[in-house]
């Protein structure tokens, strides 16, 4: 900013990515050592399989239309939707 300007305009800069290794760092670290990614990945298909398993004819063709329409991933009813 110079002496004769009366602009009021700040520039502001932040790094992002030391914020989002800390983040990271300490997400990491409140999983504990314990912490099995694929283990957890299989216990998420398992729910959605039991979520989605047992659907009369009109619960799964509105299940289908989500599907369609994106607002629910394809084959997350798998073999258990019907």
């Amino acid at each position: 900013m110079s002496a004769g300007d009366n602009s009021t305009e700040l520039e502001f800069n932040i790094d992002l990515g030391a914020a989002e290794m800390r983040r990271r760092a300490e997400i990491t670290r409140a999983l504990g050592d314990d912490w099995d990614p694929a283990e957890q990945l299989r216990g998420e298909r398992e729910a959605h399989a039991l979520l989605y398993s047992g659907l009369d004819d009109w619960q799964r063709g509105v299940y289908e239309q989500l599907v369609r329409a994106g607002m629910l991933p394809e084959g997350i009813g798998g073999e258990h939707a019907d």
